[in-house]
C-alpha cells in the first residue's frame, strides 16, 4: 500500500499547492507558504498523514508526522 502524505510545493504560476503523494491535481491552493503549511498541517492531522513541506527550489525542508510516523522512536 502506496504511504499517504500531504505535501506542499510551491506551483509554477505562483502561490502554493497542497498535494496528496503521487496526484498532479491540487487539493488547495493558497498565495502564501504560509497559509499553504496552516491548512496543510489541519489536513494532514485529520487524515493522519505525513506532512511534507518543501522549499521554493522543490527541495524538502522538513516533514512531521501525524499519526503515521514510518520510524517511531524507540520507546
Amino acid at each position: 500500500m502506496p504511504r499517504r502524505d500531504h505535501h506542499v510545493i510551491p506551483n509554477p504560476n505562483g502561490g502554493w499547492d497542497i498535494k496528496r503523494n503521487g496526484s498532479s491535481t491540487a487539493i488547495i491552493h493558497t498565495t502564501t507558504k504560509h497559509a499553504a503549511v496552516q491548512q496543510g498541517r489541519i489536513l494532514s492531522k485529520a487524515e493522519s498523514t505525513e506532512f511534507i513541506i518543501h522549499g521554493s527550489d522543490g527541495r524538502i525542508q522538513r516533514s512531521d508526522s501525524h499519526g503515521n510516523d514510518p520510524y517511531p522512536p524507540r520507546g
